[in-house]
């Protein structure tokens, strides 16, 4: 399996409480955030589909293991992409400042037999997708 660890950072002119509640709720992201096609909720976890700039899909489940409300969302995803997440957020003057870690490994055997050449590849489409998320963001905000 190839390994991948992002940083992404989000500045947001917006109360904390606001960014909180958006991204706590996973189950609306479809609606604002492109390249999130779907979320099903299974018991206590979450099954993504995201859809990304390159011709392809990836779905993994995400269980959330770790809360502190108005500060960290831990999970832990299972599927396509195995790994961890955690959205940590702060509050300074009127804004918002959001940090996702993303450790992840691929399990899909195409994706590992590309690694070596195309992983500024799939770092290029994360920050794309991420990027789709804070625009998404900001306008809902």
């Amino acid at each position: 399996m190839a390994a991948y660890s992002f940083v992404t950072r989000w500045t947001l002119q917006a109360p904390l409480e606001k960014v909180w509640e958006a991204i706590y709720d996973s189950d609306r992201w479809p609606s604002w955030w492109k390249g999130v096609e779907r979320v099903e909720q299974i018991g206590s976890v979450r099954r993504f589909t995201w859809k990304s700039r390159l011709p392809y899909r990836l779905t993994f489940d995400m269980k959330v293991t770790r809360v502190e409300p108005m500060s960290l969302i831990e999970s832990t995803a299972e599927g396509e992409l195995s790994g961890t997440g955690r959205w940590t957020f702060e509050a300074v003057g009127g804004v918002t400042l959001v940090r996702y870690d993303w450790n992840v490994r691929t399990t899909k055997a195409w994706m590992n037999l590309l690694a070596p050449i195309a992983r500024p590849l799939f770092r290029w489409n994360h920050n794309v997708i991420m990027q789709w998320g804070l625009e998404g963001l900001r306008a809902i905000l």
